[in-house]
Order: structure tokens, then sequence, then C-alpha cells
């Protein structure tokens, strides 16, 4: 049997990065920066310190996961460029996760305290019995009194196989967009289902996007996370979902503000 392989998880779509090394399915140690924006400044100092206290190299890394967007112009970059960069060194696999399927991952850590809240109706019996009865929608800024949302509904498979009790067992029914938050709400607020909203970018604009039937989760739900990149990313490896570091760019859904405007003056 073949030994499971040594991988680096990064997260530097948000606000406050943070980095994951795990040996197949198994996380190591996890690391967050220590503060919003030190992505550029911490980012190899915590994977330098990561790999010192599992006694391992940074050669010996033979796959990388990254959060490709959307998010954080500098950030996808930051994350893109360093998973080229040990492609090209170490030959390391390049595995990407969509930033909101990351943060939307925060739900499978929810507990029964955290299930038991108004919104979730009657159903007490465990979190999957609650999770049914919602929906769930990372939102992320995007400026300009934007933001990035995608919207999961849970399948309803309560199964105990590995396969259903990973993040399978919410599916997408709002792909990725760049949506104002009055319209987002005058599309879900009407659902009879409550819409539960969680990530960053709520911080600043909660206010905007409240309504009747939507509720927002505690706030320690909110950031996406390199364990969580790791989560997703290991499931698309092991169905041999890389990417090819020639072609690999990140999932902006708009262009940055200055290649917006050159974009518009160019005839």
């Amino acid at each position: 049997m073949a030994q499971e392989p040594l991988i680096l998880a990064v997260e530097t779509s948000s606000r406050t990065g943070s980095v994951a090394i795990a040996l197949g399915e198994k996380i190591f140690a996890e690391t967050s920066f220590s503060g919003p924006a030190r992505h550029s400044s911490e980012l190899f100092p915590s994977i330098r310190q990561l790999l010192y206290r599992i006694d391992r190299k940074l050669q010996e890394i033979e796959q990388i996961y990254i959060s490709i967007g959307p998010g954080s112009f500098t950030g996808l970059r930051i994350a893109t460029t360093l998973a080229k960069m040990m492609h090209l060194a170490i030959g390391a696999k390049i595995v990407t996760v969509d930033t909101l399927d990351c943060i939307a991952a925060n739900v499978t850590g929810l507990s029964m305290l955290d299930a038991d809240k108004p919104g979730f109706r009657q159903a007490r019996r465990s979190p999957q019995d609650a999770f049914r009865q919602i929906l769930v929608a990372p939102v992320l800024d995007a400026k300009r009194n934007q933001f990035f949302i995608a919207v999961y509904e849970h399948n309803g498979d309560t199964s105990k196989k590995p396969q259903a009790t990973r993040h399978g067992n919410w599916q997408k029914i709002l792909p990725d967009v760049l949506i104002s938050a009055s319209e987002f709400i005058e599309r879900f607020a009407v659902s009879d289902k409550p819409t539960w909203l969680l990530g960053d970018g709520l911080l600043y604009h909660k206010d905007k996007f409240k309504s009747e039937s939507i509720q927002f989760l505690d706030q320690k739900y909110w950031s996406p996370q390199a364990s969580k990149v790791h989560y997703i990313g290991w499931q698309k490896a092991l169905a041999g979902q890389f990417s090819d570091p020639l072609t690999l760019v990140p999932n902006y859904i708009r262009l940055p503000e200055p290649e917006e405007k050159l974009k518009k003056q160019t005839p």
C-alpha cells in the first residue's frame, strides 16, 4: 500500500489566512495568521514552523491545496503563485477549492447546541435533521455594494458512509454569483426555508441582510480555514481532480478594479 502524501493546505482568500499540514486524510497541525492582511508576511514563516513541528521538510510535500476564490484579489494571487512555485520546484500536485465551498464546510462543525436555535424549526434530533430545514449561504464582500454569495441545501443523506459524511451532503443550488444584498434578499428571503448566512462579508454589512427569513450563524463559523481547504481538497485528490499549473488562475468572478477600468478604456 502506497504511503499517504504529505499535504500543504493554504487559505489566503479572506481576511485572516491560515495553513495546515496533513498526511493524507489526517491533519497534523494548523495555524492562523496573527491578524488580517498578514498573508504576505506570515505565509512562509507559518509553513516553516508547521514543518519544523512535525520534523518534515518543504521538499517532502507532494500535494498543495489552495482556496482559489472568489475572495481577496491579492490573497488569491499569493496562493496561486505559491502553488505554481511548488509545482515547478518540487513537483507538488495542485488541488483548488472554491472559497465559498470552504466557508460552507464550516457548517459541518455545528454542534447540537448550535443547531438548537430559532430558525431550525422543530428538528432537534441531530444537526443533520436541522440542516434539512434550512439553506446556508456564505457571504464575502466584493466591494461596491456587491457580494460573492453561493447557496447550499442539505441533500437529506444522513448515512454514516464516509462519502456521505463529507462535504457531499450539501448541494450547491446557487453557484457563486456577484450580487447585491437587496437582490439576494428579494430572491431568497421568500423561501419556505430560513436562509442562514455566514462569512466575513457580514463583518461590516450584516445589517444589509436583515430580513424575517434571514438568520446569522455565530461568527466563529464565518472565516474559511486551511483545515476545510484540506477537508474538501482531499476528496478531490482522491478523485484525481488535480489542476494544470500552466492554466491555473484565480477565480476572481469579477476583474480587479484596475484591470476592469483598463478594459473599459480599451477600444
